[in-house]
């Protein structure tokens, strides 16, 4: 069987996949951003992707089956249509982006989530657009960041978390707009030749601890304070981001 054998890979992608199985389960996906740049300690940041892209689509089936029930349909048809669009963007973009780029972008985007997040929303309140222009906007960004390193979660969540919903509709509408995209980005990846056999055999390898943390993401969701949660996790990605910036500068230097 053809997978990653590097022993530093598992030991950062079991933990990262399932927390954020976790997060997909009971906590709207905002740590979705985790994985490509933990998994990146050890890899390439586009194998990386390419690895928990398939894993993300097996969350994504699980989570459904959850969440299903539970969608703000009206809000949704309004933000999919600019998230497909930021999907080929990144796509066609793609390939005048260097690794050692890549891995620099995923630190940047990391460390700019967390001090969003650090900053309760800041930014939102400093990109200030009529209601459909922002909606376009925000899930625009989110498809072309989710396409380059699975990091849809925060600009999404930028623009949801404001709206007056309750937190299971809140969440059962990432849930949705987190499937369509993600399927829609197996086209791509797999012309980019991303989803080759080391690549999916990886994936399936890890694929259980996924469906186990959706599990327990949903059986948290009315037992866990996410504030807690997501001031653990987020510290985690900020160091995560620094050292990704750091090793790759000098990758860009050359």
């Amino acid at each position: 069987m053809v997978v990653v054998e590097s022993l530093l890979f598992y030991v950062v992608a079991v933990p990262a996949v399932l927390l954020i199985g976790i997060s997909k389960g009971g906590f709207a996906g905002g740590l979705g951003v985790l994985a490509v740049p933990v998994m990146s300690l050890a890899i390439p940041p586009m194998q990386a992707a390419g690895i928990m892209l398939p894993i993300l689509c097996v969350m994504d089936l699980a989570s459904l089956r959850i969440w299903a029930s539970r969608c703000h349909w009206g809000l949704l048809w309004r933000l999919l249509p600019c998230a497909i669009l930021g999907i080929i963007i990144g796509a066609l973009t793609f390939q005048f982006i260097s690794e050692a780029m890549l891995r620099l972008m995923v630190g940047v985007l990391a460390l700019a989530f967390t001090l969003n997040h650090w900053l309760q929303g800041r930014v939102r309140a400093s990109v200030r657009l009529p209601e459909r222009a922002s909606a376009w906007f925000w899930s625009g960004l989110s498809g072309f960041t989710s396409f380059l390193a699975h990091a849809g979660g925060p600009p999404m969540m930028i623009y949801l978390l404001p709206k007056p919903m309750e937190r299971a509709v809140l969440v059962g509408t990432a849930t949705i707009f987190f499937a369509v995209v993600n399927y829609t980005k197996l086209v791509p990846y797999a012309l980019l030749g991303e989803l080759g056999a080391e690549n999916l055999m990886t994936s399936l390898v890890l694929a259980p601890v996924a469906v186990i943390g959706v599990k327990l993401g949903a059986w948290l969701h009315t037992r866990m304070d996410p504030v807690a949660f997501y001031r653990i996790l987020y510290g985690f990605l900020f160091v995560t981001g620094v050292k990704l910036c750091w090793d790759s500068l000098g990758g860009v230097a050359l």
